[in-house]
């Protein structure tokens, strides 16, 4: 099992409570992304974290865990979008590092919160009602040359593990 984490989560305190999410039902076999959470008085928690390969969370989002800690159901969802962007493998390293020190410039000039997995995976908080239009024409040039993808978390709702 291979597993996905968190070491900066945009979310940490005191009292957070980690759960997971099977990655199997987003495509992903024998991997798992662990979520760091807030519990919320009513027994659900509230996403603590900007998720890297979980499609359909996002920071602040409600959820209900299962009796082994995996994350099982979404209950309410905040607004926020969680934009992931991974660059490929082969970009050489002076490319990788010009083009993530635009992107993290990007992140910056517009005041989002981001949490990297590495250097080669971001993935960008998106408050409601929020167009980061710099950082999206960012995010669009190094896709057209060939050194990224990225991809709305929200593109596909979210599941629960198989």
């Amino acid at each position: 099992m291979r597993f996905i984490v968190h070491d900066d989560p945009v979310g940490r305190s005191a009292s957070n409570h980690i759960a997971r999410v099977d990655l199997a039902g987003f495509g992903l076999d024998g991997q798992v992304e662990q979520l760091w959470l807030h519990a919320v008085a009513d027994g659900t928690y509230e996403v603590a974290c900007i998720p890297f390969l979980t499609y359909g969370l996002a920071l602040g989002d409600t959820v209900l865990l299962t009796d082994d800690d995996y994350v099982g159901e979404l209950v309410e969802r905040s607004g926020h979008r969680a934009l992931p962007m991974m660059f490929v493998p082969d970009v050489p390293a002076d490319d990788l590092k010009r083009a993530a020190d635009r992107i993290r410039a990007e992140i910056r000039r517009a005041g989002l919160l981001s949490e990297w997995n590495g250097d080669r995976f971001v993935a960008v908080d998106v408050p409601p009602d929020t167009e980061p239009a710099g950082l999206f024409t960012a995010m669009e040039s190094s896709v057209d040359a060939g050194e990224a993808f990225w991809e709305w978390a929200g593109a596909a709702p979210f599941t629960t593990r198989t």
